[in-house]
């Protein structure tokens, strides 16, 4: 097979599994016809991000187990589902469990798939070929949200929610049918393995990741470097609206700088290394935050603000991802990234709780901004703390 195939099906099902960021786009619908709260619409979209992280771990284990097809399919059925199922939504209660719960675990099952894969066909270009993967999540929404507003004026938001389903069904299945893990030993052609000081010297099975200090540090730095992002991500499409900028404008630049911050910080981080690429990221996240918000009231640099901060945050989905193949090895990926990868869906309750009820408390989002960027320093002090496991420490 060739290898560049594996590409092409992670980044088509992660293009499908990224509408689950064009979430902020249903929110002033859903609440112009039901009255509900930001808070409460917010935790549609914390309960999807939970459930997509934790689910990750099953979805790790049999990736690992089983190969990558039968988890990708999970995943297709469940997101295609779940937004079908959505249309028929009448309650909260019903929106947290259809999106919320099916949704998100869809995310889970799918998402698994395409870095572990990526990472076996890739270990001489892993920073890139996973950047590009991962990017396809982060342009999800690029597509998504103008799609589904000029769907709502044309058929309503009930119709654009299975509409959405179909569609997403079917690019996360040709994701399903291309991806595939390369035969065991795998040795791209020409290429000789070379000593890395950020690469571990075997396979570290995950009760062993669970053991190391190395693991921990990444595991709040992932947390709390994501928080900004999430926080961002989930009041877009309101705190625009807020301040009388575009919405579909906003979502583009975030989208754009997500991708191509995971595509470039993947080749970045092949080239500087994971961990300097990561301490660059968090320190930015740290000081646009704030400027966004204080440059909230000129267009142009919102937009850009936007940018940067999907940048930063898309930058982290990628090289997380490829530190926990250097730290640990390939063998356990899924697992091991599974466990790693619950920072992110603490970071998902987080974020979007912090904006919700800074927001319901002052009809600002003003201290939420200042609070993550607090813990983007946080974060960066954690990072810069992490180191690679030795032979000793591996034992």
């Amino acid at each position: 097979m060739n290898r560049w195939l594996s590409v092409v099906g992670g980044i088509s099902m992660n293009l499908a599994l990224g509408s689950l960021y064009a979430w902020s786009v249903f929110v002033a619908p859903l609440e112009a016809e039901f009255g509900w709260d930001r808070t409460q619409t917010s935790w549609v979209f914390s309960i999807a991000i939970v459930t997509f992280a934790f689910s990750f771990i099953l979805a790790g284990r049999i990736q690992d187990a089983r190969g990558p097809r039968i988890c990708a399919a999970i995943g297709a059925t469940l997101v295609g589902l779940g937004f079908i199922l959505s249309s028929f939504t009448t309650s909260l209660i019903y929106l947290y469990v259809v999106f919320g719960f099916i949704v998100g675990a869809g995310n889970g099952f799918g998402y698994a798939t395409p870095i572990p894969v990526g990472s076996k066909w890739f270990p001489d270009k892993r920073g890139l070929v996973v950047g590009l993967m991962v990017a396809g999540y982060g342009g999800g929404s690029a597509i998504v949200i103008p799609v589904a507003q000029q769907l709502f004026d044309e058929v309503g938001w009930r119709m654009t929610f299975r509409i959405l389903g179909v569609v997403l069904f079917l690019m996360c299945m040709v994701g399903t049918f291309l991806l595939r893990n390369p035969p065991a030993g795998y040795k791209p052609e020409g290429w000789t393995p070379t000593p890395a000081p950020e690469r571990s010297e075997r396979d570290i099975p995950t009760k062993e990741m669970v053991g190391l200090p190395a693991f921990y540090f990444l595991w709040v730095a992932y947390c709390l470097g994501t928080t900004a992002g999430l926080m961002t991500i989930s009041q877009l499409v309101p705190f625009a609206n807020s301040v009388g900028v575009t919405a579909a404008v906003a979502g583009l630049f975030g989208a754009v700088g997500s991708a191509s911050g995971r595509i470039l910080s993947g080749w970045m981080s092949d080239s500087v290394g994971r961990l300097t690429t990561l301490r660059i990221m968090i320190f930015v996240s740290a000081l646009a935050m704030p400027a966004l918000y204080i440059g909230r009231e000129q267009a142009i640099l919102f937009y850009l603000l936007v940018a940067v901060v999907y940048w930063c945050f898309g930058a982290q989905l990628s090289v997380f991802a490829t530190t926990t193949a250097d730290f640990f090895g390939t063998r356990y990926m899924g697992l091991n990234y599974g466990l790693l990868f619950t920072a992110y869906g603490v970071a998902g309750i987080i974020g979007p709780l912090i904006a919700s009820r800074v927001f319901a408390a002052s009809g600002s989002y003003a201290n939420a901004f200042y609070i993550a960027a607090g813990l983007s320093v946080i974060a960066l002090i954690s990072i810069s703390m992490a180191r690679p496991p030795t032979r000793q420490d591996a034992t």
